[in-house]
């Protein structure tokens, strides 16, 4: 499911305009993005959190050279499905 068609259900299934519900998402994307650059986390009981965590610095391998490159450590968005999405899979 892309965005648009995730737009389409969320319209339908509430019964509020296309234009609302991608403004809703819009809204929840940028809540879920503005608390993860602060260092916080969303949870969502029932479905997940989302949350930030550190990625360490590396070494990786060029795959055409076989040369050995410097990764970066990095900060990524992490989400872990909670139980009741869990049991649905």
């Amino acid at each position: 499911m892309n965005k648009a068609e995730l737009i389409d259900k969320l319209a339908k299934d509430s019964g509020i305009t296309k234009t609302q519900a991608n403004d809703a998402l819009d809204s929840f994307t940028k809540a879920v993005a503005d608390t993860l650059k602060k260092g916080g986390k969303v949870t969502l009981v029932g479905f997940g959190t989302f949350s930030v965590s550190k990625r360490a610095a590396r070494n990786g391998r060029n795959p055409q050279t076989g040369q050995i490159i410097k990764i970066k450590a990095k900060k990524v968005a992490k989400f872990k499905a909670g139980k009741a999405l869990s049991d649905k899979l």
